[in-house]
């Protein structure tokens, strides 16, 4: 479970009966790409009511499959939040805190307080939240695939967003990641200001090139990476 069995796993009635009813599902997406910021969901579903045939590991989805699971996720759950952390605070913290940033920011702007929370992975001693990791998580805990599928489709949204306006690097489709069309643009176009510089692939590229970041950002790109930097939550219109 889930598999796509739309049926609740064992842990997760196990913390349902020792904690109470209200389990928070955490999953973050965007650890590994060259460009942009790091995504995390908080979710939380009903628990009387049938898991959502279908959901599975983001990863094992198509993307359409995905966008069609996140509006009936959107739609059932009792409450749902997204955190973020900018490609500045990737640089300035390394990613596993950013990661962890994100994460926090998600579960503190849920409309419900959760009785308990669960994440994919291991446990997280900076979370500061009392929390269940389970090891491959968004593959075993319906509430934590849900969170993974929100968190992939609002990350995705967003570099396709920034992609209109950095077409040469492939956003649209490589999403952020180190594909070869990436890393041909990085070596004729050089950084923008969306690439992560902390990253040693990119930190190599900068000393034997000499690239700068780009200083004609449009406006939807600062909207976005302001929304990102002083904790905001993330603008629906910001990924139209």
């Amino acid at each position: 479970m889930p598999r796509g069995g739309g049926r609740w796993s064992r842990i997760e009635r196990e913390l349902r009966d020792a904690r109470g009813p209200l389990l928070a599902g955490v999953d973050e997406v965007g650890r590994g790409p060259l460009a942009g910021p790091v995504v995390a969901c908080a979710v939380v579903m009903p628990a009387d009511a049938q898991a959502i045939r279908g959901v599975d590991d983001s990863k094992a989805l198509t993307a359409a499959v995905r966008d069609k699971l996140a509006v009936r996720i959107r739609e059932r759950c009792l409450a749902l939040a997204i955190g973020a952390a900018s490609v500045r605070e990737i640089d300035r913290l390394n990613i596993y805190h950013a990661s962890v940033l994100a994460m926090r920011r998600a579960i503190q702007r849920l409309s419900v307080t959760p009785d308990h929370v669960v994440i994919d992975g291991n446990r997280i001693r900076t979370l500061g939240i009392e929390h269940t990791a389970v090891v491959g998580g968004d593959a075993r805990c319906h509430s934590v695939a849900c969170a993974s599928i929100v968190a992939k489709v609002t990350r995705d949204r967003l570099m396709h967003a920034l992609a209109k306006r950095h077409p040469f690097y492939r956003w649209d489709t490589n999403v952020g990641y180190g594909t070869r069309d990436h890393y041909a643009a990085v070596n004729a176009r050089g950084l923008t200001s969306h690439h992560r510089r902390s990253f040693p692939v990119l930190q190599q590229l900068t000393l034997e090139l000499s690239f700068a970041p780009s200083d004609k950002e449009p406006a939807l790109s600062a909207a976005l990476l302001d929304a990102l930097e002083h904790n905001h939550a993330l603008d629906p219109e910001l990924l139209a």
